[in-house]
């Protein structure tokens, strides 16, 4: 199956291995992602900083966006990407300060990927929030 939206699954099997730490980076500054890059790590990573998610978004040409009909009270709900050639029509632009006011208000995680193993770019991510024990 030659799906480009490969990003939007799970790339491990088995149950709760997404959230599990040891599949993931955490990653917490610019700096220490610049460093894994150059030491050509590539792995599922987790971030909170709002310049990493924007970037990695940015390079791949997608745009913050959310469901329409999912805001309540004048609040986004539901938080989504919208990546070229995907979604856009069942997908509202949102502006980058509504989106991480949600992602912030929310406590999300943003679960990532730059490359895959070939090498090739990976848009896989998964807006998570963190279970009680990671809080």
């Amino acid at each position: 199956m030659n799906d480009h939206r490969l990003g939007t699954r799970n790339p491990y099997a088995g149950s709760g291995s997404t959230r599990s730490p040891k599949y993931s980076q955490e990653i917490q500054s610019q700096q220490r992602l610049d460093r894994l890059r150059a030491a050509n790590v590539e792995r599922t990573r987790v971030t909170r900083n709002h310049d990493i998610i924007r970037q990695w978004a940015e390079r791949r040409g997608a745009r913050p966006a959310t469901m329409p009909g999912s805001e309540y009270d004048g609040q986004l709900r539901v938080l989504r990407f919208d990546f070229p050639g995907y979604g856009g029509a069942v997908l509202r632009p949102v502006d980058w300060d509504d989106w991480f006011a949600t992602f912030d208000a929310k406590h999300m995680h943003f679960r990532y990927q730059d490359r895959r193993a070939d090498g090739t770019p990976s848009n896989f991510n998964r807006l998570e929030r963190p279970s009680p024990e990671d809080r």
